[in-house]
């Protein structure tokens, strides 16, 4: 197992250098530039000229990614290019956690609803509730994220008043878990619901395959109850499938949250993403892009390791 784990990491290094090339290329690409966007059209290019010679800007974008993979190889990303002097890993790390907490819910909520509905749809196959879930799990997947969101935030939020339209806490309160759970809940399940809908479908078709291996007619035969039967025997060789799909469907846990944060107003990496790329504020969309990267590599790796937990005929 060291030895696997030792070779992903290996083999992610290229992985993580060609993102951070296509990434730095794509940027610097995009029309606009950092001095456009934080400097009047009056101002004069000869300030403007000076402005980008002290950070690098008018470097050719080659030697600009060599500068920057030096420092970041180094443990340096940099610093804000709009909130001059700020360091951009402070930036990052003082917004990743609550990008976490929201992912983290997200997860726990899609877990939570969507393998039990898959779990039921397949123990009724071709009935009423197998054809809802279904539709219910196709319509998820159809619908953008920030449509809910929208419509979410103007039922509950404007019409009825139950919950809070954005942000992490309530202003001027003292700190209150019920208060936090309470701005949780929503921009959570928005961004649980297309993976939700994924792993409803992956759940009920590997529990099909499941219940009619031999092994589940033979634990029916002895006489367990069919619950017994289901969560015991069946579940966990039902799971195995969907921790590897869990781990593919991670990116889109990232890719999600930057939608997300952005409509309820949450205070994460995705929202300070967004804002950096209207600014062109390089460093921070290169530090955020990086750290998203390795999440994503890691949650593919811990993804394979509980497969191997899972399933103990796997080897690595």
């Amino acid at each position: 197992m060291l030895s696997y784990i030792i070779r992903r990491v290996i083999m992610a290094i290229p992985i993580l250098i060609g993102i951070s090339i296509l990434t730095f290329s794509v940027m610097h690409l995009a029309p606009g530039s950092p001095s456009s966007m934080m400097m009047s059209p009056d101002i004069s290019p000869e300030v403007r000229e000076a402005f980008e010679e002290r950070y690098g800007l008018n470097d050719p974008i080659p030697v600009q990614y060599v500068k920057w993979m030096g420092a970041m190889l180094q443990g340096d990303m940099g610093y804000s290019l709009v909130r001059v002097g700020m360091p951009v890993s402070e930036m990052i790390m003082n917004r990743l956690p609550n990008t976490l907490i929201l992912m983290g819910a997200s997860t726990i909520l899609a877990i939570l609803i969507s393998i039990p509905l898959g779990i039921v749809s397949a123990r009724r196959q071709y009935s009423l509730t197998d054809y809802s879930v279904t539709v219910a799990a196709f319509v998820g997947v159809a619908t953008p994220n920030f449509w809910i969101g929208l419509l979410l935030i103007m039922f509950f939020s404007v019409n009825l008043g139950w919950m809070p339209s954005g942000g992490i806490a309530t202003l001027n309160e003292p700190f209150s878990i019920l208060d936090r759970l309470h701005h949780l809940l929503m921009p959570a399940l928005v961004l649980a619901t297309a993976d939700m809908a994924g792993l409803t479908r992956y759940s009920r078709s590997s529990m099909l395959e499941v219940i009619q291996q031999d092994y589940m007619r033979t634990a029916r035969a002895k006489g367990f109850k069919e619950n017994t039967v289901i969560y015991k025997h069946g579940l966990r060789n039902g799971l195995i499938p969907i921790i590897t799909i869990f781990g593919l469907m991670l990116p889109s846990f990232f890719a999600g949250s930057v939608v997300v944060e952005r409509i309820f107003s949450w205070p994460g990496i995705g929202d300070l993403l967004i804002g950096s790329v209207f600014q062109r504020d390089y460093p921070v969309i290169m530090g955020i892009t990086m750290i998203s990267a390795v999440l994503v590599v890691v949650g593919n790796l811990l993804a394979d390791i509980a497969y191997a937990i899972f399933d103990p005929r796997i080897e690595y």
